[in-house]
């Protein structure tokens, strides 16, 4: 009697990895993106611990010792008043980092819904919300915000008001192009046959689904914002002296900088790693949550 060879055991079904999983195995595999993601972190607790960390006051005035170049004891330098430079830097990106997120949130807070209502109702409302989108895009994003300080007035409150309102644009039409998109969807009109409420049917079904465009331009907008803020403050419309700001601190430097170019290198310096690191995660963010990205650079991955 013969015994027929045994074949392989086939092999199970592999578990389907969640979106969730997916979308964070993508941003972890860019380098770029967890770089921005690292200095961001560091960023924050920075900010966070200012006062802890910074080695002098922020107005700790030290006229023997002004504009010494960096040492072991001022490691960034002091400025034109003694004043150390490096604390300034530590205590002014809290400054940045509460006006970006603070702009940029009063910016979500206003332009998504308005969005949502636009691309859902479409018609006069349609019409009627993005003309007035519309007026305000039309500006230059830092003329429009230096006319409404000319109204409001100087100041870091003032700054955050102006800054998002002029982003505030920006998330009403990304958001309205994206629910239209969605509202389209067999589901979508299934929910209408049914009779859901609109309410329902925006926050439950068409919100979730038009929510990574929303994220990524939420990154970016951060660092818009934060440059936004420093060249407010650089013109003397943000924060107002003493208390320091990074476009601050440059506009002090700038009539020393053949004299001490350290005063305006760091807190640009500053700015720059910011902007870019924000800019770094929402490419990868991007990449992360727009599944035809992922699908183009897979098939160029293959191709090579």
């Amino acid at each position: 009697m013969t015994v027929a060879p045994s074949t392989p055991m086939e092999r199970l079904p592999e578990k389907p990895v969640s979106r969730s999983r997916e979308i964070w195995q993508t941003l972890i595999a860019n380098r770029l993106a967890v770089a921005g993601l690292v200095v961001l972190a560091l960023l924050v607790l920075m900010a966070v611990l200012a006062e802890v960390i910074a080695p002098f006051g922020i107005n700790d005035i030290d006229i023997p010792n002004r504009l010494t170049g960096p040492s072991m004891s001022h490691w960034f330098g002091t400025d034109d008043l003694g004043r150390d430079v490096l604390s300034r830097v530590i205590i002014a990106s809290r400054v940045s980092l509460q006006v970006g997120f603070i702009a940029v949130g009063f910016a979500l807070a206003f332009g998504v819904p308005i969005g949502l209502v636009a691309g859902y109702y479409r018609g006069k409302t349609d019409s009627i919300l993005m003309r007035l989108m519309d007026i305000l895009f039309s500006f230059p994003a830092i003329l429009l915000a230096i006319a409404i300080l000319a109204v409001l007035g100087p100041g870091i409150r003032n700054a955050m008001v102006a800054i998002g309102l002029v982003y505030t644009p920006i998330f009403a039409r990304i958001t309205r192009g994206s629910v239209i998109v969605v509202s389209e969807e067999v589901y979508i009109r299934a929910a209408r046959s049914l009779g859901a409420r609109d309410g329902r049917i925006i926050f439950r079904h068409i919100l979730p689904n038009v929510l990574a465009p929303i994220i990524v331009q939420t990154t970016l907008s951060l660092a818009f914002a934060i440059l936004s803020e420093a060249a407010l403050s650089f013109l003397g419309l943000g924060v107002q002296p003493p208390n320091p700001a990074w476009g601050r601190m440059l506009a002090e430097g700038r009539n020393f900088f053949q004299q001490a170019p350290w005063m305006g290198i760091f807190p640009g310096v500053a700015i720059l790693v910011t902007v870019m690191s924000f800019n770094f995660v929402g490419d990868g963010l991007r990449d992360a949550l727009d599944p035809k990205q992922k699908s183009v650079i897979e098939s160029r991955g293959q191709s090579v």
